[in-house]
């Protein structure tokens, strides 16, 4: 059905803002739940319990003074965080969290933008992504930063192979590169979570890796690097790198829900339309807890550990998962 370039409009500000807010309460939520599993509380002077706590962290961000190092690159170092912002929040555009509704006569689709080629557009966003990071560490001139950013190249580089392949099955058995289309061939009782099994197991961890997140955070190794690419940044446009680090982690969440565990589809049982993005959060948020027990929980792996990792056990598998899946869909 067509899509009037105001709603459009609309829906990708709200979208925006959702997105957004969930960034900051993440935030929250990942402090806290850490704080439980080490014993502690977390933030909870700011606010009832802690609640205002990512309003005083904006606050302070703000009021942080803007400097930069007097030997970098002055445009490249303003533009990265931007870069790494922009494409971050423009990824999520293509995931869908609903079935669409239609509400006096106009038609609300549900994603922002319904693309064909979707799950390439993904991946090309996120390609371009990294030159953000990159960027960054390269035109900070600083030895920690160009450090953070040659680790953020070899291992974005080394595991989106592996989280292509990851994918190449759940394509190859709904016959489409169409988000969309990928969520409505899961409408049944079993989602791909179970027929590609392993494929699922590989996607959570390269896109682990992909996210920089525990343990595969090497470009940030705190103990190693200071804070790796983003090291010479403070105030928002530190703000700007740690927003797009969050958003990424939501869209590998929000795409990992769509590519695995049906969308916005409910177990069984879909319900009326308006649950369907109730379904979709729920199911997010799960995801996002999984990633925080795992920073809590594992140590970080030695780099020539994380690298051997990626292409002589993850690559290997990936390819193996691919080749047959394709096998058993001619075959079958």
């Amino acid at each position: 059905m067509k899509v009037e370039w105001y709603v459009s409009l609309i829906q990708a500000a709200i979208v925006i803002n959702l997105v957004m807010a969930t960034f900051a309460y993440l935030t929250l939520a990942e402090r806290k739940v850490m704080g439980r599993m080490q014993l502690r509380y977390g933030p909870n002077r700011a606010g009832p319990k802690g609640l205002l706590q990512p309003i005083a962290d904006l606050v302070k961000l703000l009021h942080k003074e803007s400097f930069y190092p007097t030997a970098a690159i002055d445009r490249l170092y303003l533009f990265a965080p931007f870069l790494a912002a922009f494409t971050a929040l423009t990824t999520f555009s293509v995931i869908p969290f609903g079935p669409g509704w239609e509400i006096a006569g106009i038609y609300i689709p549900g994603q922002v933008a319904d693309v064909d080629i979707a799950l390439i557009l993904v991946f090309a966003i996120g390609s371009v992504g990294v030159y953000g990071f990159i960027i960054g560490g390269w035109a900070s001139d600083s030895k920690y930063a160009l450090l953070g950013s040659m680790r953020t190249c070899a291992q974005l580089v080394s595991y989106e192979v592996s989280l292509a392949l990851s994918v190449l099955g759940v394509v190859l058995m709904a016959g489409s590169l169409s988000l969309t289309e990928i969520v409505a061939a899961q409408e049944g009782p079993v989602w791909y979570a179970v027929p590609q099994f392993v494929g699922l197991v590989i996607f959570l961890f390269a896109g682990t890796a992909e996210t920089a997140r525990a343990p595969f955070d090497l470009p940030e190794a705190e103990q190693e690097l200071v804070a790796g690419y983003h090291t010479e940044y403070g105030g928002m446009r530190f703000g700007l790198f740690t927003m797009s680090e969050y958003i990424n982690l939501i869209t590998l969440s929000g795409l990992c829900v769509t590519l695995f565990f049906g969308g916005w589809h409910g177990p069984g049982w879909d319900g009326p339309s308006w649950l369907g993005p109730l379904w979709f959060l729920l199911k997010l948020l799960i995801l996002l807890y999984v990633f925080i027990w795992m920073r809590t929980t594992l140590p970080r792996l030695r780099y020539d550990q994380l690298m051997r990792f990626g292409w002589k056990v993850l690559l290997p598998i990936a390819t193996l998962n691919a080749i047959v899946t394709a096998v058993l869909v001619v075959w079958l």
